[in-house]
């Protein structure tokens, strides 16, 4: 690359990031560390694992700031087709965990094919909305638009996924909005969904989604089953205060009362930890680096990017939305992780090549003179 390039490189992006994993280890370190055993190898810890996997995110977040973001529009078709053939084999062949098809065992490791398929979807539709941008304010052409959308998110709700098949959608509103799609077409779409809500809720979703809803409207219906994390994370969160009990001296996750609590009741290890302040600088971290996202979509040269640029913001905010949303009682369980944050090597991956396509586009923004 041209030295040109690297004038514009976002180094306040790259350092928040870097802050949020950091912060993201140390919690993971607080709340796996009553679990761990006297013989328990290196390996083994979480924490190891997730640092590990964080210098892997690094090295794709550099090979994606290297990389031109618009090679990504001529092999959207290609990778579209590859996301849709490792989802179908999770479907068919994934390891079951929980209940659920979400992981492929490789052997050295597990990935989940549908955080890197959730950066395939937004490069599809920046394609297909930059492609008809002169026509996105006819219905048929935002229908058409859903064509894009339906097969990821119905082969992740089969695995079942029902969290991660929202991020999409929400993938999808939030390019449309800004693709120049009309307010009165998302808002009709929307009515058919609130409206048909009721038989998908009868017909179409498994019974353990129906009991996510029911606990959420009242945990007190399985206290010490479906209810009982839902009822602890309420309690970690309230009983953290202002500042916390303390760096790993939080009693619901050291004493194994909040369960899965590194990955996605990790902010709730946190809120009785390090209390409202240490909530509050995660808060501010995400903001930052939303925005300095939006600026990326800001300074894009063209369509494509901008569109890339609000597609990666949309997944990062909606991700965290539901994530806190979860453990502050405010939204049924999702197991949508909370980026950065959360332990689990495909989520980091994603976000950091996520960040990297971001990079690309702020340093081959529309001022670069040639």
């Amino acid at each position: 690359m041209e030295m040109k390039y690297w004038r514009h490189f976002d180094y306040l992006l790259l350092l928040t990031a870097l802050l949020l994993m950091a912060y993201g280890l140390a919690m993971i370190y607080s709340a796996s560390l009553a679990s761990a055993g006297p013989d328990q190898s290196l390996w083994d810890f979480p924490v190891v694992r997730q640092g590990l996997f964080a210098v892997a995110g690094l090295l794709a977040f550099a090979v994606a700031v290297a990389a031109d973001y618009r090679v990504y529009r001529n092999a959207a078709v290609a990778l579209y087709i590859v996301a849709l053939v490792g989802l179908i084999g999770v479907v068919a062949l994934g390891a079951i965990s929980y209940g659920a098809k979400r992981w492929l065992d490789l052997g050295v490791g597990s990935l989940q094919p549908s955080e890197l398929a959730k950066i395939v979807l937004i490069i599809a539709l920046a394609r297909f909305f930059s492609q008809y941008q002169n026509r996105i304010k006819s219905l048929p052409v935002l229908l058409v638009s859903l064509v894009v959308l339906a097969p990821p998110m119905v082969l992740i709700y089969l695995q079942p996924n029902l969290g991660t098949a929202v991020v999409f959608l929400a993938i999808w509103v939030g390019m449309a909005i800004i693709a120049g799609a009309r307010l009165i077409h998302l808002a009709a779409i929307g009515a058919l969904g609130v409206l048909s809500a009721p038989l998908a809720y009868a017909f179409l979703m498994q019974e353990y989604m129906r009991e996510r809803i029911r606990i959420f409207l009242n945990p007190a219906l399985d206290p010490l089953g479906a209810g009982y994390n839902v009822l602890q994370a309420e309690i970690s969160v309230g009983s953290g205060g202002l500042l916390g009990k303390g760096f790993a001296q939080g009693t619901q996750s050291q004493l194994h009362y909040l369960r899965i609590q590194f990955t996605d009741f990790i902010f709730s290890v946190i809120g009785e930890e390090l209390g409202f302040l240490g909530a509050l600088v995660l808060f501010l971290l995400f903001i930052f680096l939303l925005w300095r996202g939006l600026r990326a979509a800001t300074l894009a040269r063209d369509v494509f990017g901008r569109l890339l640029a609000v597609g990666i913001v949309s997944m990062l905010l909606f991700q965290v939305f539901l994530n806190i949303g979860v453990n502050i009682r405010l939204l049924p369980v999702t197991g949508v992780p909370l980026p950065l944050i959360s332990y689990g090597g495909s989520s980091l991956l994603t976000v950091l090549l996520s960040l990297g396509i971001l990079e690309s586009i702020i340093i081959r923004q529309k001022k670069i003179e040639f």
